[in-house]
């Protein structure tokens, strides 16, 4: 059977209920899901007993396909089936060699590889034949856009709420890497009071370090209602403490916004769910910043602004400036965005 394009949760779904594929390729930009599924697999296929004599774990860089291929080949002693598991397989050297495995494979056997940071040329006979006998899975890097649908994902399944300021607030602070947000959201759990199910902006700025008033989810707020007190107080809260602003994330996060405002002026339907559809962007975000944007602020002026975020970048990593400081550029670029 073919499986091309299947997705973490197709996977999960299928291993759950028992079936198990001779082989699968894990592979990716994103590390988190690679290891969710291997290690999923891993404690489906095999009872914690079974673990000692039908569990091999091996390495790219010291094996080579063909002793990957004589560990898959061996049966099962006292179980079901065995699992191998190869790490970094990155750098197994002759993976070619696995087509012909894959012609005749050891049914007892669910061997799975780990390939982080690259992915295998689909173009290449290898990639069809495990397509065609097991299941080829591609992790990819979430956009910063996706990064809130995560959070809420993984909290609602552990049977937690966030509320939405809470939720930006934890994704500008920690980023793209899924492994270090899911860290930082179990740190969260765990520090609830017993009984308590939904996480506030107050709960993450006391355990996380993030300012429920003082950030860049703020900031943008700030911007759209074009408050200039409030905006020119977090600017000062940046300048003020060094430690806890990074300019290049702030660029970020207000490039990110700005260009999907100018995104949005070219919606077919200038309505919250037209909008929302049209910029891939959640209705609450919609309602909240961008509509009240676009009524703030021209297409012209947008184009603008984004030119200017470009400038400052620049200048940030030293072309044209030598004197400004993070701060200094963060208060020109508001005062710009503002008038």
């Amino acid at each position: 059977m073919k499986k091309e394009g299947v997705t973490y949760d197709e996977i999960v779904r299928s291993v759950r209920a028992g079936n198990f594929a001779p082989v699968y390729y894990l592979m990716g930009e994103e590390a988190y899901y690679i290891d969710k599924v291997s290690e999923f697999i891993v404690d489906t296929a095999l009872k914690e007993e079974e673990k000692d004599f039908n569990l091999t774990v091996c390495y790219g860089t010291d094996v080579t396909a063909d002793e990957v291929i004589n560990a898959a080949k061996r049966f099962p002693m006292m179980a079901e089936r065995q699992v191998v598991l190869v790490r970094e397989a990155q750098s197994l050297p002759g993976k070619e060699r696995l087509s012909f495995y894959l012609e005749h494979p050891q049914l007892s056997t669910v061997l799975i590889f780990c390939h982080k940071h690259g992915v295998l040329d689909k173009r290449k006979k290898l990639a069809a034949d495990i397509q065609k006998t097991g299941v080829l899975f591609e992790s990819k890097k979430l956009y910063d856009s996706q990064l809130p649908g995560f959070v809420t994902t993984y909290l609602r399944r552990k049977g937690v709420a966030m509320e939405q300021n809470a939720v930006m607030m934890v994704c500008e602070s920690v980023g793209s890497d899924l492994s270090r947000l899911s860290g930082e959201l179990d740190k969260l759990m765990l520090a609830l009071p017993e009984g308590e199910t939904r996480i506030g902006a107050a709960f993450v700025e006391q355990h996380v370090g993030i300012s429920k008033d003082f950030n860049n989810f703020e900031l943008v707020s700030a911007l759209v209602a074009k408050d200039v007190l409030k905006v020119n107080r977090i600017v000062k809260y940046f300048n003020d403490n060094p430690k806890n602003f990074s300019l290049q994330l702030t660029l970020s996060v207000m490039f990110g916004f700005f260009s999907n405002l100018m995104v949005a002026y070219y919606a077919p339907q200038r309505t919250e769910e037209g909008i929302a559809d049209w910029v891939e962007q959640p209705r609450w975000q919609v309602a909240r910043n961008i509509l009240p944007a676009m009524q703030k602020y021209s297409g012209v002026k947008v184009m603008q602004i984004i030119g200017k975020l470009r400038e400052t970048d620049a200048k940030s990593k030293g072309l044209g400036n030598t004197i400004a400081t993070p701060g200094d550029l963060l208060k020109e670029l508001a005062y710009f965005i503002l008038h």
